[in-house]
Parts: C-alpha cells; sequence; structure tokens
C-alpha cells in the first residue's frame, strides 16, 4: 500500500535509493557550491534527524525542505492539494543526493494529522524537528467572513498546528529530545484589513508557542516561532499582483525589498540546531525592521 497518499508512487522507490547517499557524498554536494539559494550549508548539523514540514510544496515550505535536507536531515515533504510542488521538492532534494519523501494530508482535518503523523514514522523514522509552516489565508472583510470561512482558517492555522505538535512531541518526550518550530507572521502584532482570520491565529499560534515552551522545555523539547515579515512568496504576490502596490509596499520596508523565503529557511534552521539549546519560547521576527514601524500599509 502507497504511504503519504504522494503522487507518481513508479518513483518512489527510486527517489528514496537516490536519497540514501552516503553521508560524505552529502558533504561533497553540500561544498560544491549548491547553497540552497543564499543559506549557508552545513552538511551534517542535521544528520540523523527526521523533519515534518508542512504546507512545504513551494514558497517558504519548499526553501526549508531543500536546506534540512542539505544539512543531512531525513525530510517529510507535506502538501494539502500542490501534488506537482511537493513532488517538485521532492526531486530537488533526491538530486542534490538528500532524503525525502512526500505526503498528503489537509492540517486542517484531524484525521488527516493523525494520518500524516503515522505514516511520516513509519516511512522515515520517529521525527524529532517538526516545522508547523502550512497556513490558510481569508481575504474577506470582516462583514464578508463567514463564521465557516473563519473555522476553516482556525482548524489549520491553530487546530491542526496544536495536534500535529501534540503527537510529534509525545514521541519528542519520550525520547528526551526535540524542537518544533512554528512560523508565525508579523501580522501577528501589526493589523492589516481584510486579514481578521488570519491575523488572529497567527496571535494564537505566538501564544500556543510560549505556553507549549514552558510545558515542554523541562522534557527536552524547544518551541520556537519565526515570524516573517513581507516575503515574496507566490501566495503574497497573488494578494498583491498590482506592481505598483507592490512597489509602494517595498518602499515602506526599511530594505526596501520583499525578502526571499531562503531568509526565513536560515532562522528557522537555527531555531531547531543545537545551536539554539538556550532558545525557548522565543517568537523571531525575520522582517527587515519592518516590525518596529507602528502600522503597515493597509
Amino acid at each position: 500500500m502507497r504511504r503519504g497518499g504522494g503522487p507518481d508512487p513508479g518513483r518512489r522507490g527510486r527517489d528514496r535509493r537516490r536519497g540514501h547517499r552516503s553521508g560524505r557524498d552529502r558533504r561533497q554536494r553540500g561544498r560544491g557550491g549548491d547553497n540552497c539559494g543564499g543559506l549557508a550549508v552545513r552538511p551534517d548539523r542535521f544528520d540523523g534527524d527526521t523533519v515534518l514540514i508542512t504546507g512545504s510544496s513551494r514558497g517558504i515550505g519548499a526553501a526549508t525542505a531543500r536546506a534540512f535536507a542539505a544539512e543531512g536531515a531525513r525530510v517529510a515533504v507535506n502538501y494539502r492539494s500542490d501534488a506537482d510542488g511537493a513532488v517538485s521538492t521532492r526531486e530537488a532534494i533526491a538530486d542534490a543526493g538528500g532524503t525525502a519523501e512526500v505526503f498528503q494530508a489537509d492540517i486542517g482535518r484531524e484525521a488527516d494529522v493523525a494520518r500524516l503523523a503515522q505514516e511520516v514514522e513509519a516511512s522515515l523514522g520517529p521525527v524529532s524537528i517538526l516545522i508547523n509552516n502550512a497556513a490558510l489565508i481569508d481575504r474577506s472583510s470582516m462583514f464578508d467572513l463567514s463564521l465557516e470561512a473563519f473555522d476553516a482558517v482556525w482548524q489549520a492555522n491553530v487546530r491542526g498546528l496544536f495536534q500535529l505538535s501534540q503527537l510529534a512531541a509525545a514521541g519528542m518526550v519520550e525520547r528526551g529530545r526535540g524542537a518544533i518550530v512554528h512560523v508565525s507572521s508579523i501580522l501577528a502584532r501589526l493589523g492589516v484589513v481584510n486579514r481578521c482570520a488570519y491575523i488572529a491565529s497567527k496571535g494564537a499560534v505566538e501564544g500556543l508557542t510560549r505556553a507549549m515552551a514552558l510545558e515542554l522545555g523541562p522534557k527536552g523539547v524547544r518551541v520556537n516561532a519565526v515570524s516573517p515579515g513581507l516575503i515574496a512568496t507566490e501566495a503574497l504576490l497573488a494578494g498583491m499582483p498590482d506592481p505598483d502596490l507592490q512597489a509602494a509596499i517595498q518602499r515602506h520596508i526599511p530594505e526596501g525589498r520583499f525578502g526571499r523565503p531562503d531568509e526565513i529557511t536560515a532562522a528557522i534552521l537555527f531555531a531547531a540546531s543545537p545551536e539554539a539549546s538556550y532558545l525557548n519560547g522565543a517568537i523571531i521576527p525575520v522582517d527587515a525592521a519592518l516590525g518596529a514601524r507602528e502600522s503597515t500599509p493597509a
């Protein structure tokens, strides 16, 4: 039976064989100039780790998946509907000598989350690092936002995140080590119009980060959040297709530009790494000082 609901099952065995290359080969590939879009590669940093990254078929999630694999981790690439993107992420990892498998699951569905946790462990081993990146955005105005739509955002961004963290953390606590990194948003602190459900959900994520850290820290599991600013992902650019609007917003950012996905990935990898052993319960802003301003353009 095919695990994970991933597309193109006939290629899975071939990709797995390609992915399980020696550590020496990974080091050679990592030192060969592939720096994951600007992120310096340390090929052995996550050797032995299984990393589950939700919403990793594109954008920040895909960049993070490639970066973890380049540093030795076995990576579970999760997608909800973008099967092609997930396969592309897996193939990019395999081509670079890394190990990855694809798992379909809607983080907004309780049964999918439970299945995802089981399938990843069966295929790649116990999850030692969880990156909660998947999120829904609803751009309706306050008066057009239905309660059903609000609930859908909350289910994926908060309830599903909590459920998956709960499942992964149980094994981490049993083994006495682990790291969870939530991907939040600058909008948890700075409001904009037409994002009520999303902003509420990201505020909840940051609260959960602190609460989980206090509970899990004494058990050997660290929980932190990375809070991206305005990053040039497909989702962000789709929400502002007007080039003039993009230019106006970038002028408001102190660095004068949107961020790149790999610039968020660098913070995520650090928060999950052994170097961050004393980092717990932190909300790490990666926003080029945009959050230092009192407001953002609507």
